[in-house]
């Protein structure tokens, strides 16, 4: 294992410069220095990185919460660790482990939310691609204490999209309130987040009913062991068709991985009493419409889940490193970003992309 690495004073780099502009190919974007290394900081030489729904709302800017411009998107890396800052204590990794880049790049640990496992939720916390430079670069500046580890025999490229997609709705089905043998409903199946979902929830023993739109999507939903497929477009009655799917009763949960609010206001119809809507899809100006009357009347219960901890990411990569969960993914070079982009715009992804960043 090699100690010292040559590394370049420059790189390719995907940057937008402002909300809504033009993504732009840099072939000259600065490395930092290993001797500008803050203590506690890493840098990792990127094998490729996932490109992520999170990544087109910050390069249009359609949130309510605002990215750092110019930016470097992307928070679902994997590479290797090449320098560590000087003056760095006990480091949980070391030069030439392979670790992987989420969403979250750094917290302060130290207060309540992070005491208590929401390090997501915390004040100080730093996102990679959105307040800090993320991953679509050959070369992110990232924490030490905040890598994730990736073992052995799981490839790069199948670990890079459990980072962010995996370990969000690994967390949602923890804080799901179901158990072996319910039904759960999975809009925005046949995506990113989707995808993985139904093979999480599969290894909880749920009962899956994806609904989405397109053959392919439908065959991928399928083939990952949904027990009814759903098509948007086709079906007039969604309410109705999960209800029958569930003997009448309803789903015991939903979790929406998808960016719309139709989504979620059908949760609340399809719900049997006692059921939980996870919301995990991030839409950018929607609104949850829901009946107050029948939400109290069900005891329903609606539930935020963001991205996930620590712990969470090596469980969900634990998960994925033994062939239980596995990424449906296509490898693109980082100059394809745009048109993902344009992909993730018109619905017409399956899956996820992931961009090797040898493919120049």
């Amino acid at each position: 294992m090699l100690t010292d690495y040559i590394i370049p004073q420059t790189q390719i780099a995907a940057i937008i410069e402002e909300a809504g502009g033009d993504l732009q190919i840099r072939k000259d974007h600065p490395v930092k220095r290993p001797e500008e290394l803050a203590p506690g900081e890493c840098l990792v030489k990127l094998d490729c990185s996932g490109a992520c729904h999170s990544d087109l709302h910050a390069a249009i800017g359609d949130w309510p919460v605002p990215p750092r411009l110019p930016l470097i998107g992307g928070h679902e890396g994997v590479g290797i660790v090449v320098a560590i800052g000087k003056n760095t204590v006990e480091s949980p990794v070391k030069l030439g482990d392979r670790v992987g880049i989420k969403w979250i790049a750094n917290s302060c640990l130290n207060c309540e939310q992070c005491r208590k496992g929401r390090e997501q939720n915390c004040v100080k916390a730093l996102c990679s691609g959105y307040t800090v430079d993320g991953t679509f670069q050959e070369y992110v500046v990232s924490y030490v204490n905040y890598v994730t580890p990736i073992p052995e025999g799981l490839p790069s490229d199948a670990a890079a999209s459990i980072l962010c997609a995996g370990v969000t709705v690994y967390r949602a089905l923890k804080s799901s309130q179901t158990s072996a043998g319910d039904w759960i409903v999975i809009p925005g199946a046949g995506g990113g987040l989707g995808h993985l979902a139904v093979q999480y929830a599969r290894i909880r023993g749920l009962r899956v009913i994806a609904i989405d739109t397109g053959a392919e999507k439908k065959n991928l939903c399928l083939k990952l062991g949904a027990e009814k497929w759903i098509d948007f477009k086709e079906n007039k009655d969604i309410v109705k068709e999960v209800r029958e799917a569930t003997d009448g009763l309803g789903a015991h949960s939903a979790l929406v991985t998808a960016s719309s609010s139709e989504g979620y206001e059908q949760a609340i119809e399809y719900l049997r009493p006692g059921g939980v809507l996870m919301c995990n899809g991030l839409p950018g100006s929607a609104t949850l419409s829901a009946s107050v009357f029948f939400t109290v009347f069900k005891s329903i219960t609606i539930c935020g889940s963001y991205v996930g901890n620590r712990q969470d990411a090596l469980e969900a990569i634990d998960i994925a490193a033994r062939g239980l969960v596995k990424v449906h993914f296509a490898n693109r070079p980082l100059a394809d970003l745009k048109d993902v982009y344009n992909g993730m715009i018109n619905g017409t992804i399956a899956g996820r992309v992931v961009l090797d960043m040898s493919k120049k």
